[in-house]
């Protein structure tokens, strides 16, 4: 099978095509990764092709379509920080270069399976309710409007045969490694990546403030199993918003104290943003995921896993008291 990995580079889309060819070692050579940087690890893997550029560009992506890759995983994205302080650049990558995507393959008449990074970042108004498949999309963000009308495009395209979609509505990923990215909830991971590292961070709400949250690992589990479900499970409604589990800033941070020591929290900070709030405080963090559950994703069991495993997975020197 022939995989084109949008978005490849990227921290999830690079974990995704690590674990693809783990699983699936057929795949050696026939993985397609484009994203306008690689780490040097994927770049040098013999068993994926990486292409430098932005996605979004009709000279770059066509001709990749048009070798008609038979599963699309599409991960790539302006972040939602960003997206919000440069409109133009939002629309152009996360609502027209997917809709170009789309109509490509539609004029190729091939009928590809997409796999669809979403957000539950499409979700707005009353926070306090709880949001199922058939909540109506009220995005408080330049962002999460994008992904909204991306998803119905994917749900439109598949009932007229031109794609077999799955839109996966990414709850926040948290622990992410590295630095801080542009996206508005980069705060829930620098609250236990950055004291891990010995190095003081900061959140923007307030520490009672709950949010929906998936580990990377699972994420990359929910995408792979995506990828493998019969469209007439999955339904007319390509949407799924995936599960997670609801905690407050305060829980992850207590978490790592139990995980750690009770001194590392010194290093974390409240210092209030009204740009953050104003977008990160509309988010529901209640998910009623029946339909996911059915269908067999996963979420992590608690806060403590997820700090766990990424303690493990990267491989940390917890410091000393």
């Amino acid at each position: 099978m022939n995989v084109l990995i949008i978005g490849g580079g990227g921290f999830i889309g690079s974990r995704l095509a690590t674990e693809w060819l783990l699983q699936h070692p057929e795949s050696k050579g026939k993985i397609t990764l484009v994203d306008q940087a690689f780490l040097d690890n994927i770049k040098n893997n013999p068993g994926f092709k990486c292409i430098e550029g932005d996605f979004s560009d009709p000279s770059l992506i066509d001709p990749l379509l048009e070798k008609e890759p038979e599963l699309i995983f599409h991960l790539a994205a302006v972040v939602s920080g960003e997206a919000e302080k440069n409109f133009d650049l939002g629309m152009r990558v996360n609502l027209y270069g997917s809709l170009h995507l789309l109509e490509k393959c539609r004029e190729l008449a091939y009928c590809p399976k997409v796999v669809f990074a979403s957000s539950c970042g499409i979700f707005g108004g009353d926070v306090n309710q709880v949001l199922t498949e058939e909540t109506a999309p009220k995005p408080k963000s330049s962002y999460g409007t994008q992904k909204a009308m991306v998803d119905l495009l994917m749900n439109d395209f598949s009932r007229r045969g031109f794609v077999d979609a799955r839109c996966l509505r990414l709850p926040t990923i948290t622990v992410r490694p590295g630095k801080p990215n542009a996206a508005t909830s980069s705060f829930l991971s620098s609250i236990i990546r950055e004291p891990l590292n010995g190095k003081p961070t900061s959140y923007p709400v307030a520490p009672s403030s709950p949010f929906w949250i998936l580990s990377p690992k699972q994420v990359v589990r929910n995408f792979i199993h995506a990828a493998k479900l019969p469209a007439k499970d999955i339904g007319d409604d390509r949407t799924i918003n995936l599960p997670g589990i609801t905690v407050s800033v305060q829980e992850m941070i207590d978490s790592l104290e139990q995980v750690t020591h009770k001194g590392i929290t010194d290093l974390i900070s409240y210092e209030p943003d009204a740009f953050l709030q104003s977008i990160v405080l509309t988010w529901p963090p209640n998910f009623d995921t029946k339909k996911a559950d059915a269908l067999g994703f996963t979420a992590d069991k608690d806060t403590t896993e997820i700090i766990s495993n990424y303690i493990q997975e990267e491989h940390i020197q917890v410091p000393k008291k």
